[in-house]
């Protein structure tokens, strides 16, 4: 089973995975992606690790996600990814293309095979304003054919908007 879940800000994403992840009775891998970059970060973080059972294993990485999916994927278990925009930026912001382009592309090519049940969160950015500047634009750009990508691959896609999940397919 593959589950992306989008949503902007505030949306409920997380705690919709989170009870997804719960509900699925399967030993739980939560991979982190966000760096504590500043308080802001550290406090969104933090309010994040005190939500989860002590029992959900963590796992941080902010670049390598399919390598890390691939070591911890297993059939009986599920990783609950938080969060692909958040990874994005983290690829975008190394300035190495081939680096975005290997690690993009890594994910896309390693997410169907792997065993176990995998939900991907992820920000839905393509419903606001056009943004000023290059990077912000660009960024706006890979995430939506990210996600485009990603929910063809996904057995399910929910968009959630003010806590209440909307299924798009599945």
């Amino acid at each position: 089973m593959r589950e992306l879940i989008l949503g902007g800000v505030r949306s409920g994403k997380s705690r919709l995975a989170e009870a997804r992840a719960m509900n699925s009775w399967l030993e739980v891998v939560y991979v982190a992606t966000a760096r504590a970059l500043d308080g802001e970060m550290a406090a969104r973080i933090d309010g994040h690790r005190r939500r989860r059972p002590a029992s959900w294993e963590l796992v941080e990485e902010p670049i390598a996600l399919a390598a890390t999916l691939r070591e911890q994927a297993a059939a009986g278990r599920c990783l609950l990814v938080e969060c692909l925009t958040l990874w994005l930026t983290n690829l975008l912001c190394a300035e190495d293309e081939a680096l975005f382009r290997r690690e993009r592309d890594a994910l896309l090519e390693t997410l169907p095979a792997l065993p176990g049940t995998i939900i991907l969160v992820s920000n839905e950015t393509g419903l606001g304003v056009v943004p000023t500047g290059e990077l912000s634009r660009r960024y706006c750009d890979e995430a939506g054919m990210l996600h485009q990508e990603l929910a063809a691959l996904c057995d399910r896609v929910t968009l959630t908007v003010a806590g209440l999940p909307h299924v798009l397919k599945g």
